[in-house]
């Protein structure tokens, strides 16, 4: 199979019009057809029914095209990325994230890792629900994650990247929204979001507070549905601080409880030491980034500062 093939293929199932289609591939009718007629015989079953009116898909088609379609992007952006990393790069590490704060320090460590490495290019990879099982198969440099997360992991080597404390999120308009700090008495009588993947220390101060029982709850799928209940008016929720996307939809106040969250940075074992290096190097930088001051929470003058703008 070529990718002159798939193209010819996917277009044809755009237009299901042998002429129109060869048309719009700048290539006769009859040389068309014959390479539609190839791919099939070489995949061994009809894509297509043919017709005086023109072409429609088989079922295996549909499906097949469906792949096909994917398959031609994911080759495209390859031939992309590639191109650009021959023209300015002589080596790259990929990242894969699977904590949301990533987003407010992984700019600024990059352009300070580029001022000492400026021909290594930096693939950041958002993975929050896979990101630990493609790095375990290195399909990636780098592992941003939570402490607890990679602590069964035997041998590797992690960087601290910051602390964060859990919060409690709620409607600017709340009444609790006023105040400085959260404590468990605080929510007696409220409705408490649970579940929804929570970390195993935030599962740990849910239940602790359900025991209670002065505390109703309500199952939530995933934190993005919490969120949209907390909006609706539906309860409160508690998350870690790096979660919080600083748009400053809900208030997050800070909870009274002493667990706590440390993300880390977690280079591959399977690499050469001069990449090992080059590796430790990106880690450094995240470190050494002016961000540090702002998100990591253990340097903060204890847990009451004003919600103004929290950072977890």
């Amino acid at each position: 199979m070529t990718t002159k093939q798939i193209d010819y293929c996917i277009e044809l199932a755009r237009t299901l019009n042998f002429s129109r289609a060869a048309d719009n591939m700048f290539v006769s009718q009859p040389t068309f057809s014959y390479q539609i007629k190839l791919l099939e015989e070489e995949i061994g079953f009809s894509l297509f029914e043919r017709s005086g009116k023109g072409a429609s898909l088989t079922p295996a088609g549909s499906q097949f095209v469906t792949f096909l379609s994917g398959m031609r992007e994911d080759l495209k952006r390859a031939i992309e990325q590639g191109q650009n990393f021959s023209a300015n790069y002589r080596d790259s590490i990929s990242i894969s994230l699977m904590v949301r704060q990533a987003v407010c320090f992984l700019p600024e460590a990059m352009r300070l890792f580029a001022a000492s490495h400026p021909d290594v290019q930096i693939t950041p990879k958002f993975q929050y629900e896979n990101g630990l099982d493609g790095f375990l198969r290195s399909e990636t440099d780098l592992l941003f994650s939570l402490r607890e997360r990679i602590r069964q992991i035997p041998g590797i080597l992690t960087h601290d990247l910051f602390t964060s404390h859990i919060y409690l999120i709620a409607q600017r308009s709340d009444p609790l929204a006023e105040k400085n700090l959260i404590a468990e008495h605080d929510l007696y009588g409220r409705t408490l979001m649970v579940g929804g993947g929570s970390p195993a220390a935030l599962k740990a101060v849910q239940h602790r507070l359900i025991s209670t029982g002065k505390i109703g709850y309500f199952n939530s799928a995933d934190h993005d549905t919490t969120l949209t209940n907390v909006a609706a008016g539906r309860g409160v929720c508690l998350a870690p601080g790096f979660l919080n996307d600083h748009s400053g939809q809900f208030a997050w106040i800070p909870f009274d409880c002493p667990e706590a969250f440390r993300a880390s940075c977690v280079p591959t074992r399977t690499t050469t030491a001069p990449r090992s290096g080059l590796l430790s190097a990106f880690c450094r930088s995240c470190t050494a980034t002016p961000w540090r001051s702002r998100c990591d929470e253990s340097q903060r003058n204890g847990r009451t500062s004003k919600r103004k703008a929290v950072h977890g």
